[in-house]
């Protein structure tokens, strides 16, 4: 089937903006706010995975830049789908490696993936909690190099980030 770039792109664009409506209730105290993000990110992942099928990888260059990165944020919040999350990621892979995509995106999808497979990450972008008001991210690979490796993908200090997100 033929690629309706702006059919695709919009559709991207509204998953995302119904993502960022409901993102709060993930982590609301109502079992019912809760079910209905799982709900949301459930078919948000389906529908990626049955784009990627028919698409590939939607890169910038296909569906514009606000769709790309909307993708990316669906395979973010995949988190229940591995299986979605794990094939966005090599495919956006091959897009980085084509120059098609960000290399901090890549970054970012990476290291939620090794968390959701319960492994190390690397560029310390996923948080695990917050200790005396600071983040703290998930275990790395290698700590002493997180920021060294966080730079090369174009991404800010870790204590950049805390600063920024610490409580006023």
């Amino acid at each position: 089937m033929a690629l309706d770039r702006a059919a695709l792109a919009a559709e991207l664009e509204d998953m995302a903006a119904a993502d960022h409506r409901l993102a709060a209730k993930g982590y609301s105290d109502d079992p019912a706010e809760r079910l209905a993000w799982r709900r949301l990110t459930a078919r948000h992942g389906d529908r990626l995975g049955a784009i990627m099928d028919e698409h590939g990888w939607p890169t910038a260059d296909q569906v514009g830049e606000e769709a790309a990165r909307a993708a990316w944020l669906i395979a973010q919040h995949a988190d229940r789908q591995l299986d979605v999350q794990r094939r966005a990621l090599r495919l956006l892979e091959q897009a980085v490696e084509a120059g098609l995509a960000s290399p901090r995106d890549l970054a970012f999808l990476r290291d939620r993936t090794l968390v959701n497979e319960g492994r190390k990450q690397i560029y310390g972008t996923q948080i695990a909690g917050v200790q005396d008001g600071s983040p703290v991210p998930w275990p790395c690979e290698d700590p002493a190099r997180m920021d060294e490796l966080r730079a090369e993908v174009g991404i800010e200090p870790f204590a950049v980030h805390v600063a920024r997100h610490a409580p006023a």
